[in-house]
């Protein structure tokens, strides 16, 4: 197994393992501990079967259910990330963690790609605890002790939901989750501090107004995408990319208009946010 990192700021290329075989204990201890260090992982050249991505994921954590879309047939768990020609709006298509609105947001997600675009539909993804760290250490002070709002019903980002609800949305009535987790978030694993907001699903500041809150909330959303905190993938036929939901943000780039673009989605359980 060989890992290579793609970008200075998060982000790795692994290779030379083939997922369809399986993974040997060390094996799937050496990936995890690459995620953590990464934060996002890549693994190209991976034709799995719905069965053999879902085996994936169950050596990396426990996969679970997405709240607004069912699965493909026969796996509850998998959901089918997909933008069609004719649709002009991407699934998730603007910088978030996953479900920050769940009481317990999870660990990580993972894409396979089964159909792409011939150009395009690359995702960038975002390093939380580089852009916490180069904040000022009064506004790291100010941001420790504050707690952030989320909601699955901001509009930018349920609309990006739209085409998905109707094509793949669950039987029940949506349901509007709001949740309530630190601004800063500690790695239950490695300890690091890193920004846990973002512009889709943070709404406010729990005991501030919106007028306090407004201006804090967008120099944050505008300080942890810089360029300098992220990376940007480039997707292949079978691949995967990995991320840990709990210090990385991700945004799926729609410049692929009038082409179709098909992932599967896997997302991994995870703990209350401290």
């Amino acid at each position: 197994m060989q890992i290579r990192r793609i970008a200075g700021a998060l982000g790795a290329e692994i290779s030379n393992v083939e997922l369809s075989a399986g993974l040997s204990r060390a094996q799937a201890a050496e990936i995890r501990a690459a995620l953590l260090e990464h934060l996002v992982i890549f693994l190209r050249d991976q034709p799995l079967s719905p069965q053999q991505f879902l085996d994936f994921a169950a050596t990396m954590g426990e996969p679970i259910e997405y709240p607004f879309v069912k699965g493909i047939a026969g796996f509850p768990a998998i959901i089918e990330v997909k933008k069609l020609e004719d649709e002009h709006v991407n699934f998730g298509g603007i910088w978030h963690s996953d479900t920050t609105y769940l009481e317990e947001p999870p660990m990580g997600s993972m894409l396979l790609s089964r159909e792409v675009p011939p150009y395009g539909g690359d995702t960038l993804f975002a390093n939380q605890q580089l852009a916490y760290e180069a904040l000022s250490g009064t506004m790291q002070n100010l941001l420790d002790g504050l707690t952030g709002i989320s909601s699955s019903a901001k509009a930018d980002v349920s609309r990006t939901r739209e085409d998905r609800i109707r094509s793949d949305g669950k039987d029940t009535r949506a349901e509007v989750y709001v949740a309530e987790h630190p601004l800063v978030r500690t790695h239950p694993e490695t300890g690091r501090k890193g920004l846990y907001v973002n512009v889709a699903h943070t709404v406010g500041i729990k005991g501030m107004s919106n007028e306090e809150s407004a201006p804090l909330l967008e120099f944050l959303f505008r300080h942890q995408v810089k360029p300098e905190f992220t990376c940007r993938f480039a997707w292949t036929p079978n691949a995967i990319a990995f991320w840990d939901n709990r210090s990385a943000q991700h945004n799926p780039v729609n410049d692929y208009h009038g082409f179709r673009r098909v992932m599967h989605r896997i997302t991994l359980k995870g703990d209350r946010p401290r």
